[in-house]
């Protein structure tokens, strides 16, 4: 069964061990002192689930973290860096992204908010425009949000194709993808491309043949979006089944707009994550508690089409494995910001301040099956968000303000 809530079950590498005061560190390592409030998300290190220490140090070398404790055991190093009493967090890591597109759907989110309802029809207008992009275009695109996220504490992000829908703009989109980031998904399955309207059995086999020949290589991950007016379970199936077939692991857009078999067949093919999980039945919850799916719910979809939330705290009591990510898109969700979905979160899908803060850390790198980001054990790599602020819980306690005052990225600092 998944965790509850947090917890660290493989979530270091396998040659990691504990670090102690007496540890041997590097004396070229930096170490980050006089921290308020440390959280590594390894309950074996300090209180909570959390693994919260107060008035820590964090030993930086190379792009690992060395050591971690409290500042008056913190080893000697040549570089020291003083924290003023304030939080440090583990970098976020955003598991749902869709960044490179070109355009604007300022019109379409006017509408929403004048009360049209949100029916996904508006990929299309991203497409459009996507094709049109120039590559430099479209990377410029894809820099300029990267920056923003960073800006706001994500060091870790996965983003995917499907605004070209054809295969040389969904094979050139996972390329620009690929120069800027490991977590690249093949999202050919986005929608029907709008030159197959008459003829969605012919898009699938696009998708399943020539395209996922021309994408396979550029990518980690394959999604489908399961839903009302883009794929139904037979087609999802076909496609997922095709590229873990090419080596690629599986994730599903699911169960966003309606209920429907999406949670169901990412279970059944142990995806990475199911994402959105808005319209779920006791079965989906209850799948998702027995399996490695991990549920991520991005709370600026429903923020930008004023839907109906996920409901976080009763997939947490069943014991499932939540995730929080941005959904960073151009018409559905239009934000960067890691902080602005866990304020989200807390305020409206049930989640404390602390299961946000891990669901959109430590639950993100579960999102992407790895173990060596999302939390701050010696051994982990040493992204770290230092905030201004004395606790993590001002996040959501101070929702809007740029709360980031600085940010290490695999040991160097970026920010």
């Amino acid at each position: 069964m998944s965790s509850t809530g947090p917890d660290t079950t493989n979530s270091a590498p396998a040659t990691s061990a504990p670090a102690t005061a007496n540890s041997a560190v590097a004396a070229s390592a930096t170490v980050i002192t006089n921290i308020a409030n440390l959280v590594t998300n390894d309950p074996s290190l300090g209180d909570s689930p959390l693994g919260l220490i107060q008035d820590a140090a964090v030993v930086i070398d190379g792009d690992r973290i060395a050591w971690v404790g409290e500042s008056s055991k913190a080893p000697a190093t040549d570089n020291r860096f003083d924290a003023g009493g304030r939080a440090v967090i583990p970098g976020f890591v955003d598991s749902h992204s869709h960044l490179v597109f070109a355009g604007d759907r300022t019109p379409e989110f006017a509408a929403r908010m004048a009360g049209q309802p949100y029916a996904a029809g508006g990929i299309r207008t991203t497409v459009a425009a996507t094709r049109a992009a120039t590559d430099d275009e479209l990377e410029a695109n894809v820099v300029r949000y990267l920056r923003e996220a960073l800006h706001q504490g994500t060091t870790v992000f996965e983003t995917k194709s499907g605004y070209g829908l054809t295969v040389a703009d969904e094979a050139r989109a996972l390329e620009i993808a690929a120069r800027h980031t490991d977590e690249v998904t093949f999202l050919g399955a986005h929608v029907v491309s709008p030159d197959y309207a008459d003829d969605p059995a012919g898009y699938v086999d696009l998708v399943t043949g020539p395209m996922l020949d021309a994408c396979a290589p550029h990518a980690r991950w394959i999604d489908v979006f399961c839903e009302r007016g883009a794929f139904d379970g037979d087609q999802a199936r076909a496609v997922l089944t095709a590229g873990r077939a090419r080596g690629l692991h599986p994730r599903v857009h699911a169960n966003q707009l309606t209920h429907g078999p999406g949670v169901q067949l990412a279970v059944e093919l142990d995806a990475a994550s199911a994402d959105h999980c808005t319209h779920l039945t006791d079965a989906d919850v209850d799948a998702l508690a027995h399996s490695r799916t991990v549920a991520t719910l991005l709370p600026g979809a429903e923020f930008s089409t004023r839907a109906q939330w996920p409901d976080a705290r009763r997939l947490l009591d069943a014991g499932a494995t939540v995730a929080l990510s941005t959904d960073c898109n151009p018409g559905s969700s239009f934000t960067s910001s890691m902080p602005f979905c866990v304020a989200l979160a807390v305020r409206d899908m049930g989640m404390t301040p602390d299961e946000a803060l891990w669901s959109a850390t430590a639950g993100g790198a579960r999102a992407l099956r790895r173990t060596d980001v999302g939390h701050l054990a010696p051994g982990a790599r040493a992204d770290l968000a230092l905030l201004d602020a004395p606790s993590h819980v001002h996040l959501a306690y101070r929702p809007g303000v740029p709360l980031v005052a600085a940010v290490w990225q695999r040991g160097e600092r970026v920010r």
